[in-house]
């Protein structure tokens, strides 16, 4: 595989002269251990002996801003119930009133006050892919000067009842108004090297993996490094409900019960693709995962599956984010 080629697969920038270390095709290496978390409140934190100095991460999921402008006029009839969702919320800790703008924002001082190396936006950061909402979050971005990853949520790139199938609505609106988000990185799958912990971001807002995710995951758990995913909607876990899960066994168009809601194609009657389901046992048999990070059901939950913790995030449209700190043991 060309250099270029395999680069683009992997979400790395090919713009750059060099190559940098830790994205050299990798020889496949074995975990020396596994490593363990503890979870308080919002506050999660991965050890592991591969570790090679700490560092902490903050995690923002389902913002939901909704800012809109005279460009986004003529997709009114496709933004409205969106529009409204999440004008005014409260807080999830003192039950005042908030709203998307000043949850980011908290998050944002949040993550400046903690110098954390890395934020990562894990999809609905915007109610719908308006221009003036995008515009706001990347001006946000630029004067918090912090690092960050973004990957795509369902509503980020979803006009409700705008025709076309869930992965070309998509493609479609990644093009044309998420992309400036991704800074030149590959919008379904990229990959981030930390101290030694390899932080992988995938796209599944359209409820699915691709082929082409499942072979670049499997090439990131083959560097032997402790691995942190992060992805919009969790996966799927023994008890919980089908719309909490990618991965479901019983995900299909009969057990779709919100499509006509918010107005999309709805859930193949095949339900999961062979990749979805091989991707779901993968991540939970891989000997060297730190864990799995999520959003998108709007409450916080923990799911320790195979001895490896799945933390989904509380919505940070009601002030809330994810603090993980990463801290090397001997």
């Amino acid at each position: 595989m060309k250099r270029r080629d395999w680069l683009q697969l992997l979400g790395v920038s090919t713009l750059g002269a060099s190559l940098p270390a830790w994205a050299q095709p990798p020889a496949t290496m074995q975990s020396k251990s596994k490593g363990s978390f503890s979870l308080d409140g919002t506050r999660l934190r991965f050890y592991h002996p591969d570790i090679k100095q700490a560092f902490q991460t903050v995690v923002i999921a389902d913002t939901h801003l909704f800012r809109d402008d005279e460009r986004g006029i003529p997709y009114q009839s496709y933004s409205g119930r969106m529009a409204n969702a999440y004008n005014q919320t409260q807080h999830y800790l003192t039950g005042e009133a908030t709203n998307p703008e000043k949850s980011l924002a908290a998050a944002l001082n949040l993550a400046a006050d903690k110098k954390a190396a890395l934020v990562a936006l894990i999809g609905d950061i915007v109610s719908f892919p308006s221009e003036a909402a995008v515009d706001f979050v990347l001006d946000k971005m630029k004067t918090a000067g912090l690092p960050y990853v973004y990957t795509a949520g369902n509503h980020d790139w979803h006009y409700e009842g705008m025709p076309g199938s869930l992965s070309s609505l998509r493609s479609e609106w990644i093009q044309k108004r998420l992309l400036p988000l991704y800074q030149q990185q590959n919008p379904l799958m990229q990959v981030t090297e930390l101290q030694g912990v390899r932080i992988v971001i995938l796209d599944n807002s359209n409820y699915q993996i691709t082929t082409e995710q499942l072979q670049f995951f499997k090439q990131q758990l083959q560097y032997g490094q402790p691995v942190v995913l992060m992805v919009h909607i969790p996966l799927y876990a023994p008890g919980r409900s089908v719309g909490f899960g990618c991965g479901h066994p019983e995900w299909n168009a009969k057990s779709d019960k919100n499509f006509e809601l918010e107005r999309r194609e709805r859930w193949p009657e095949t339900g999961h693709t062979t990749a979805t389901m091989d991707f779901h046992h993968t991540v939970f048999n891989a000997p060297n995962m730190l864990g799995v990070i999520a959003g998108h059901i709007h409450r916080p939950s923990l799911d320790i599956i195979n001895g490896i913790p799945q933390v989904v995030s509380e919505a940070n449209a009601r002030g809330a984010c994810l603090e993980v700190e990463f801290i090397p043991t001997s």
